[in-house]
């Protein structure tokens, strides 16, 4: 299986690179400077300047672009829409590195994570823009896409522990009352959903037991 991943000179992204290699599996990093990752393959070249022709010896793409600046935040849906667009009618499947604050709270699914009292005042332009991002991917009925939301607590230095629990659409927490994954946790569920290829056109979530 051949897979490339977007954005993997980042944080999320050099994750699951390792775990991808972990398993065998041919990586391709596709980074806009220097390859940073351990992959040992890569392709210099910005998000939204990718073709079909770039991509399509992979098998499985995986999207782990962020943006943080408030002139950026709309760059999680147009980013999709482009990638969306030169896969449209293709065969690859595309797993995107998604965001929790868009799992809904109750039953009907009309009430989001962000939406809480609760919910941390200067996370949400993010947490909005994200959930943008998956409204928008949500009508792309030509590619076999896959979103995959994280915990709340979504811990850049946590350890691996080598177990997660999957969820769907709705906000959940583990036995200890608790939503968090680690980075690298996350990994290992991102690279299962690429090998299985389970939940096509599906947003599922993960947390750790």
């Amino acid at each position: 299986m051949k897979i490339g991943i977007i954005a993997a000179n980042g944080k999320s992204g050099q994750a699951i690179v390792d775990e991808a290699l972990s398993r065998n599996l041919d990586v391709t990093a596709i980074v806009r400077g220097e390859n940073k990752t351990a992959a040992p393959h890569s392709l210099k070249k910005d998000l939204f300047d990718l073709t079909y022709e770039d991509v399509k010896e992979f098998d499985v793409l995986i999207d782990a672009f962020g943006a943080w600046t408030p002139e950026t935040l709309p760059q999680h849906t147009t980013s999709l829409l482009h990638l969306s667009d030169i896969l449209s009618g293709k065969t690859n499947r595309l797993l995107v590195v998604g965001g929790a604050g868009s799992l809904y709270t109750d039953a009907d699914h009309t009430t989001q994570l962000m939406e809480g009292k609760d919910f941390p005042e200067s996370f949400y332009p993010l947490a909005s823009n994200m959930s943008k991002s998956l409204t928008a991917l949500r009508k792309r009925s030509d590619v076999n896409w896959t979103y995959i939301s994280p915990a709340a607590d979504f811990r850049a230095d946590g350890e691996r522990t080598g177990e997660y629990l999957l969820r769907g659409e709705e906000f959940s927490v583990n036995d200890q009352g608790e939503s968090l994954i680690s980075y690298k946790d996350y990994a290992i569920a991102m690279i299962d959903e690429a090998v299985s290829g389970t939940h096509i056109r599906e947003r599922i979530s993960v947390l750790s037991k």
